[in-house]
């Protein structure tokens, strides 16, 4: 198996092309030592995945910053801090805000040159729009939770994946799946037998990063700590 090989490359993008657990910790952290609450970054972050995890199996058709306001809910009863729905509300609306990785822009306008580029995201669209003006790429085509109506790993985003590619003239075959998180992206991607690329960005929560952890670790196809790296081997 090339690269090569394939002519569509669909993306997640938070883990992968934003840095997500920088925008996670921006608004938990400080929200968490205003009230006393002194807890680790990893510590955070794994508290974010499992209890993103429960809302968007427990909610799937729930928008995005919903979801992350529920997340806020549990975050602050984990650590014995009552609701707050200014602060709630404001963490759900926060995506927009979350950086780039310094690499992304870069290796996703050299990309474009040889692959169509898909998005494939647990938000909404009014999020992701938000953070592609940040990433500054257009993309082929964009899919979210709100336009499938559930949430990764569910087996249906991945089925309407193939389903509107294929629709589009392409096979499954020719669908390289690029993403950081095992759990949302590389466990259900190959269940459905579509080849994976592994972005392994550096991160306080292991190898899983800010998402929750699976229960088993899927074979992948390709591995490269950086967008950057990917393009590089792609020959561009």
């Amino acid at each position: 198996m090339d690269l090569s090989d394939f002519r569509v490359l669909s993306f997640d993008c938070y883990g992968t092309m934003i840095d997500w657990e920088t925008g996670i910790l921006a608004n938990i952290k400080p929200w968490l030592e205003l009230r006393g609450v002194r807890i680790k970054d990893v510590e955070i972050l794994e508290a974010f995945g499992s209890a993103e995890a429960a809302e968007e199996a427990a909610t799937p058709h729930a928008l995005y910053p919903n979801i992350l306001a529920r997340v806020h809910d549990r975050l602050g009863a984990t650590w014995g801090i009552k609701p707050d729905p200014e602060a709630a509300a404001q963490f759900g609306s926060s995506v927009g805000n979350w950086p780039a990785f310094s690499d992304s822009q870069n290796a996703l306008l050299r990309l474009r040159g040889q692959y169509r580029l898909v998005i494939l995201s647990n938000v909404d669209q009014e999020s992701f729009a938000k953070s592609q003006k940040c990433l500054d790429v257009d993309f082929d085509a964009v899919y979210t939770a709100e336009t499938i109506g559930s949430y990764k790993p569910d087996p249906a985003n991945f089925a309407y994946l193939l389903e509107v590619e294929q629709e589009a003239g392409y096979t499954q075959e020719e669908i390289l799946h690029v993403g950081q998180s095992l759990f949302h992206d590389h466990v259900p991607a190959a269940n459905a037998g579509i080849a994976t690329c592994w972005i392994q960005r550096p991160s306080l929560a292991g190898t899983h990063g800010a998402a929750k952890s699976p229960a088993t670790s899927p074979e992948v196809d390709f591995h490269f700590t950086t967008l950057a790296e990917l393009a590089i081997a792609s020959g561009n």
